[in-house]
C-alpha cells in the first residue's frame, strides 16, 4: 500500500491521490505533490540569442546597440557583461556594466561567451 501524507487541515489520514493532487475526502482540502512542484522549478531555462543555455555567473556579450532607458548614453554592440545573475521576469538578466553600473537586460539580446 503507498504511504500517503495526512491532510495538513485536518489530519485526516484518508487521502488520496486525483491526478496530481492530494484530496482529503472529509474536509475536501487539496494541495499539490511535492514532486510535481520540484519539477516545474527546473523547467525555467533562459537561453541567449543562439539558443545557448545561460547560468549564473556567466560571462555574455552584447551583440547589439541597446538605447538606455532615461538616458542618452547607448551600450554598443560587443560589450562583455561579465559574472551575469538570472532573475524572473521580462528582462531576465541581472548584470553590472562597467560605465553604466546596474542594469537588466533581456537574454535575446546576449550571445554566451
Amino acid at each position: 500500500m503507498v504511504d500517503l501524507p495526512n491532510c495538513p487541515k485536518c489530519n485526516s489520514e484518508y487521502t488520496y491521490e486525483d491526478r496530481g493532487f492530494y484530496v482529503c475526502p472529509e474536509c475536501a482540502h487539496e494541495w499539490k505533490l511535492e514532486s510535481e512542484a520540484e519539477s516545474n522549478e527546473d523547467e525555467k531555462v533562459i537561453k541567449d540569442a543562439n539558443g545557448n543555455v545561460l547560468n549564473d555567473g556567466d560571462s555574455v556579450t552584447v551583440i547589439k546597440d541597446l538605447k538606455v532607458k532615461g538616458s542618452s548614453s547607448v551600450i554598443k554592440i560587443g560589450t562583455k557583461v561579465k559574472n551575469i545573475r538570472l532573475v524572473d521576469g521580462d528582462h531576465n538578466i541581472d548584470c553590472k556594466i562597467e560605465g553604466f553600473g546596474a542594469m537588466q537586460l533581456k537574454s535575446e539580446f546576449v550571445k554566451k561567451v
